[in-house]
C-alpha cells in the first residue's frame, strides 16, 4: 500500500498520548462519495444513494474495559455498566458493553476534555451512520462484507470464534484480520453506537454529503453485528437502533475525531498494523 494514495486509510499514533493507555490508535478514513445502502437488504437500507464523506479519524478498535475504566476512575463514577464485574465481559481487552448511547456520549465528551481539548484539540465523538458505514466498507464498494460478498460461515476461523468467546461474550479486540483500512471488528462482537437519531426511512430525504441523520427520533442508530446473534457478522449495510437510554450486553462503542487531530503534534505514519498478531501472542 503507497501511504501517499489519498483513497488509503492510514494510521495516526500519538505516542504522548497513546503512551498514557488512554486512546488506542486511529485511522484516517479518506474523503470520498460511496455507496450507502444495499438493494438486496431490509427496507431501512433502500434506496441506495450516493453519499460523500469528509476525511474523519475512527478508533481502529471497539473502546475496551481498560480504557472505559480510566472514565470510570477518572469521573468516580458511582454506577459502573451492569456487566462491569462478569467474568463473561469483565476482560481488559473486551469491548465495554452494557454502555448507553447517553453514556457513550459522556466518554467522548470525557475525552475530548483530558486528550482532546488539552493535547491535540480534537473534538471525539461516536461517528455517524454514513461515516461509519465508509469506514466498514474499507473502499469496497458494493460488496456485502467488509472481505467481499462470501458469508461469514466460509471464513477462516469463524467456527472457533463462535465456539470460543462468542459462546458467553464478546471477544477481546483487535483478534481477527482487520478490514482494508485498518479497522478490527467493524462488524461483529458488538454493536456499536452511531451519534444519529434512527429514522427507517431517512434514506429516501437524506443528504448527499456527509449525512447526520433526522433532528429527531425515539431510537439512536447502531452498526456492527453481535456475539448473540446466530450469525455473528453483520452485513456493512445493516442497520440497527435501540432507544438512547438501553443497556445491552452485545453494545459497546468506537470512538471518532474530527480532524483537527492531525498538525497539532501527532506523529502520523502509514504502517501494517501488528495489533492482531500481538494479542493474539499475547493471550
Amino acid at each position: 500500500m503507497d501511504p501517499t494514495d489519498p483513497r488509503q486509510a492510514t494510521q495516526v499514533v500519538s505516542d504522548s498520548v497513546a503512551g498514557e493507555g488512554s486512546l488506542s490508535p486511529f485511522v484516517r478514513i479518506p474523503s470520498g462519495w460511496f455507496l450507502m445502502g444495499c438493494d438486496t437488504g431490509q427496507d431501512n437500507e433502500r434506496p441506495v444513494h450516493r453519499v460523500w464523506i469528509d476525511e474523519f479519524l475512527l478508533a481502529a478498535h471497539q473502546v475496551t474495559n481498560a480504557e472505559y475504566g480510566r472514565f470510570l476512575r477518572d469521573t468516580a463514577a458511582l454506577v459502573l455498566p451492569p456487566f462491569w464485574s462478569d467474568p463473561a465481559f469483565n476482560h481488559p481487552e473486551q469491548p465495554i458493553v452494557g454502555v448507553s448511547w447517553n453514556e457513550a456520549m459522556r466518554y467522548c465528551e470525557w475525552l475530548t476534555a483530558r486528550i482532546g481539548g488539552t493535547t491535540t484539540g480534537g473534538n471525539f465523538r461516536l461517528p455517524t451512520e454514513a461515516e461509519w458505514e465508509r469506514a466498514a466498507r474499507g473502499g469496497r464498494e458494493g460488496a456485502l462484507f467488509p472481505w467481499g460478498d462470501a458469508p461469514p460461515q466460509s471464513l477462516a476461523g469463524y467456527a472457533d470464534r463462535c465456539a470460543g468467546h462468542w459462546q458467553s461474550g464478546p471477544e477481546p479486540v483487535g483478534r481477527a484480520e482487520p478490514n482494508a483500512y485498518g479497522l478490527f471488528n467493524m462488524c461483529d462482537n458488538v454493536h456499536e453506537w452511531c451519534s444519529d437519531w434512527y429514522a427507517p426511512a431517512y434514506y429516501a430525504a437524506s443528504p448527499e454529503c456527509n449525512p447526520r441523520g433526522p433532528e429527531t427520533g425515539e431510537r439512536r442508530a447502531s452498526r456492527g453485528g453481535s456475539w448473540r446473534h446466530h450469525i455473528k457478522m453483520s452485513r456493512c449495510a445493516a442497520r440497527s437502533s435501540i432507544p438512547p437510554e438501553f443497556k445491552y450486553a452485545d453494545y459497546g462503542l468506537r470512538v471518532a475525531c474530527d480532524l483537527q487531530l492531525r498538525g497539532q503534534g501527532l506523529e502520523v505514519r502509514w504502517q501494517r498494523s501488528n495489533l492482531s498478531r500481538k494479542r493474539t501472542a499475547e493471550s
